[in-house]
Formats: structure tokens, C-alpha cells, sequence
């Protein structure tokens, strides 16, 4: 394509802008803003064919509020009257897509240096737009957020923001000019360590730390910043730009929480150390009480095997209560057996001592009755009188007879008596042997629960005896923490 014919007497100009057309997008314009032509790169930027756009007004690529503005009028105006446009422009490619250029609309005068058309040399810019507008978005919102001032190499002001004029106290016209000292403590100001600061600043080298900044009237201001060094086209310092965030009450909890720390957490380890003493004392109570509950467990499984054995002869001994019962039941019927025979031989004796009378009588009849018989009856006398004798031996021995079957029956009584008696004391000690058997018994099972109980005791007390030494334990390295923090806690405040 050509777009302009300089004589044949001009063959390097030619050349010049057929170069230009290959590298930038050229359009062709009237001086009303009707197209003429394009090159192949104009069309490429906004996205349309030749004969898409030949013949249409300029307007098509502009905003249609902005095509019906004054200020378009006056735009195209000036072109008309040969003032060249140099600027970035935004047009509106096919479809609507926005373009961004960096373009010069420059007026082709005739030989009477009239206008009669408009080239516009472009180049398309909206990668770069946007990148600009990306870094300028995130430029204000860190404006936004931050505190943000400027420095001179030497450390000079030359521009603050509205969040660090606020943090510090000052209005822009206060600082603006003057050195960055004004916001650090007169004897840091004039160390080496300053100086340094600075030097490296100027040698392109980040600052980044928690700084002590003095704010207006000598308040205390604490901040998180970056000192930035900022670099021309070939990578030299140009000025210092510094990003901060008041970070002063944060400052003031920690230091009220280092003191905090420092009162509670000292009460704590004493806590602690209480809770381990009382931990260790308690383990040692707990391993004395350990070996005890075994004791008593082992003494209480021999009580009741003791017990066990005690019951086992109790029941023996109300058996043989109740045999000896039994038996003297038995003596109670012989003896009332004997009470009643003594009573029949009384009876016999009675019957005896009749007889023996009845024989004297029949003694005393033959002697007189010999004596009336004279010599004839001698014989017969002497029968009597022995017969009288016997009587009386039946008589003298019924009469001891008598007197043993007294004796026997008084006995008898006495035996009765004292089996009765007998048998009530151990009916009584079959009742108590019984109470007791059934005591016993009861205890029994009372020791048995007592021994399980101290069976689970002592390993109660192992458990515990454990988890009083991972008390311990844990106490330790919870006073290890606590000992961490409060240093940690330190390091934070300084």
C-alpha cells in the first residue's frame, strides 16, 4: 500500500515511511474524518477488513457519548486546521473490544500549506495499558492502605500520604524538604549505625524491619516498613520510597501482654511447682497407700478364709447341738423311764412290807399258838420264830430298799432337772450358734466384697500412682513452656 507520493526526486522519504507503515498502524483521513485507507497493521489492531471501514466516519472507533461531544468537535477542528494530535488514545476495535494506543494524528498540507488529509501513526498499547493500570491499582491501594512517604537519597522529603502525615502527627508542609532524622531519636540519628541505614539505602540495597519512629510532640509510634529504593532506566537509585503500617497499639499489647505473661504466668509456675511437689508428695502417698491396700487385700482374702473356716465349724457346731439335743431328749425319756419304775418298785416294796407284816403276824399267831401247845408245839415255835426273823430281815431290807428307791427317784428327779436344764442351754446355744453361723456368713460375704473391692483398689491406686507421675510430668513441661513464652514474649517486646 501506498500512502503518500513524495516526487520522484524523493526516493529515501519513500523508503522512511513504507518502514514506518511495516512497523506501526497507519490510517488515512479527509480533514472531515472520513477514511481514505489503512495498512495491514491498523486492521490487525482493531480487527476489521479494508472495506469494513473505508468511506466511514472516525467516529466509528470512538465511544458514541464521546463522538457527540464538544470535545471531539474541537478534536477534529484542530486537525483541520493543521495542529498535529500526539497523545494515548482509547478506541473501540470490532465488537466493541477497547484498544488502547499511543498514536500522533498529524495533518498533510498541500503546496499552499493547506491541510488536505490526516495519517495517523499508532502503535498498539493496551498490553502495556493494562500493566499500568494493574501496577497504578495496586500503587493506590497500597496508598490506600499504607502509610507511604518518599525520601531523597540523602534521606530528604519529598512527598507523604494522608495515613502517614495521620500516624505520625504532621501536616505535609511540616516535613516536606526537611531529613528523615526528624522521625528517629536524636542519639540514633547521629550513630553509625544511621549512617549505615543509609548507605545502603543509597547503594540500592531493601530496608525492612519493625522500626521506633518519634512522631509530632515526641509521641512514640512504632511501625512494620520496607524502605524501597527506587531505579531509573539504568538501575541507579533515584529516591527511597517507604511502605509502612502503624503497627503502635499492637506494640502496647504485646508490652502489656509481656507483663501480663510476666505477673500470670509467674503465679502459674508457682502453681505449678505446688501441683509438682503436691504431685510427688502425692505419688509417694499413693505407693505408701498402694502397698497398704495390698496388705489389707491380702489380709482380707486370709480373714476370709478365716472366716469361711469359722462358719464351716459353727455349722458343725449346730449340728452336733442339735445331735446332742437329740440324745438328750432320749436321756430326758429314759430317766422319766427310771422316775416311773423307781415308782413301781415302791409299789413292790409296799407289797413286800405287807407281806413281812402279815408273816410277823403269822409269827406272833405260831408262837402263841406253840406256846399253848406246850411241849408239842416247841418245833413249831422255832419255825415261827425264824420265819418272824425273816420277816423282820424282809422288813430291815424293804426298809434300805426303801431308802435307795428314795435316793434313786430323787436322782432320777435331779437328772430330769438338770437334762431340762441342759437341753434349754443348748437350745439357747443352738439359737446363738445359729445367729452366729448366719453372722458369719454374712461377714463372710462382707469380707469377700472387701477384698474384690481391695483387689480393684490397689489397682485404683496404681492407675492413679501413674497418672499423678504424667501429672508431674506434664507439670514439667508445661513450666518448660511457660519458661519459652515469657522469652518469647520478651524477644517480642524488644
Amino acid at each position: 500500500m501506498r500512502l503518500f507520493s513524495f516526487g520522484s526526486g524523493q526516493p529515501d522519504a519513500e523508503a522512511v515511511l513504507a518502514a514506518i507503515s511495516r512497523s506501526q498502524a497507519v490510517i488515512q483521513f479527509d480533514v472531515n474524518g472520513t477514511i481514505l485507507d489503512a495498512n495491514a497493521n491498523f486492521l490487525a489492531a482493531m480487527g476489521y477488513a479494508l472495506d469494513e471501514i473505508k468511506g466511514k466516519h472516525h467516529s466509528m472507533f470512538v465511544e458514541p457519548g464521546y463522538a457527540k461531544s464538544a470535545e471531539y468537535a474541537a478534536f477534529w477542528e484542530d486537525l483541520r486546521h493543521g495542529k498535529a494530535q500526539v497523545a494515548q488514545f482509547k478506541r473501540l476495535g470490532k465488537g466493541g473490544r477497547e484498544v488502547w494506543i499511543e498514536a500522533s494524528y498529524n495533518p498533510i498540507l498541500d503546496g499552499k500549506g493547506k491541510p488536505v488529509r490526516v495519517v495517523k501513526y499508532a502503535t498498539d498499547v493496551s498490553a502495556e495499558k493494562s500493566r499500568f493500570a494493574d501496577l497504578a491499582g495496586q500503587v493506590q491501594a497500597i496508598g490506600k492502605s499504607q502509610a507511604v512517604i518518599s525520601f531523597a537519597l540523602d534521606g530528604t522529603v519529598l512527598d507523604a500520604n494522608e495515613n502517614f502525615l495521620a500516624a505520625m502527627g504532621y501536616a505535609l508542609d511540616e516535613i516536606k524538604g526537611k531529613h528523615h532524622s526528624m522521625f528517629v531519636e536524636s542519639g540514633y540519628a547521629k550513630s553509625p549505625e544511621y549512617v549505615r541505614f543509609w548507605e545502603k539505602l543509597r547503594a540500592g540495597e531493601y530496608q525492612s524491619a519493625q522500626y521506633k519512629r518519634i512522631g509530632k510532640g515526641g509521641r512514640e509510634v512504632w511501625i512494620e516498613a520496607s524502605y524501597n529504593p527506587i531505579l531509573d532506566l539504568n538501575g541507579r537509585p533515584v529516591k527511597v520510597v517507604k511502605y509502612a503500617t502503624d503497627i503502635t497499639k499492637q506494640v502496647e499489647l504485646l508490652s502489656n501482654l509481656k507483663v501480663l505473661i510476666d505477673q500470670n504466668f509467674t503465679e502459674v509456675e508457682s502453681a505449678i511447682d505446688r501441683t509438682r511437689s503436691q504431685a510427688e508428695n502425692a505419688a509417694h502417698d499413693a505407693e505408701a497407700t498402694s502397698s497398704n491396700v495390698e496388705t489389707v487385700a491380702s489380709a482380707s482374702e486370709e480373714l476370709a478364709a478365716s472366716i469361711a473356716e469359722i462358719s464351716r465349724s459353727m455349722s458343725q457346731s449346730r449340728m452336733a447341738a442339735d445331735d446332742m439335743v437329740d440324745k438328750l431328749s432320749t436321756a430326758d425319756v429314759a430317766s422319766q423311764r427310771l422316775t416311773q419304775a423307781a415308782g413301781a418298785m415302791t409299789s413292790i416294796v409296799e407289797m413286800i412290807q405287807s407281806i413281812a407284816g402279815k408273816i410277823n403276824l403269822l409269827a406272833l399267831n405260831a408262837t402263841i399258838e406253840s406256846a399253848r401247845a406246850g411241849d408239842a408245839g416247841k418245833g413249831f415255835a422255832v419255825v415261827a420264830n425264824e420265819v418272824k426273823n425273816l420277816a423282820n430281815q424282809a422288813a430291815r431290807a424293804t426298809e434300805q430298799i426303801t431308802r435307795e428307791i428314795g435316793g434313786v427317784q430323787n436322782a432320777s428327779t435331779e437328772v430330769v432337772r438338770v437334762i431340762e436344764d441342759i437341753r434349754n442351754g443348748i437350745a439357747a446355744m443352738r439359737d446363738y450358734v445359729a445367729a452366729t453361723a448366719a453372722a458369719v456368713e454374712e461377714q463372710s460375704a462382707v469380707t469377700r466384697d472387701m477384698s474384690c473391692n481391695m483387689q480393684e483398689a490397689s489397682t485404683s491406686v496404681t492407675r492413679i500412682n501413674s497418672g499423678i507421675a504424667e501429672i508431674s510430668a506434664a507439670s514439667s513441661q508445661a513450666g518448660h513452656a511457660i519458661a519459652q513464652t515469657k522469652e518469647a514474649a520478651g524477644v517480642l517486646q524488644r
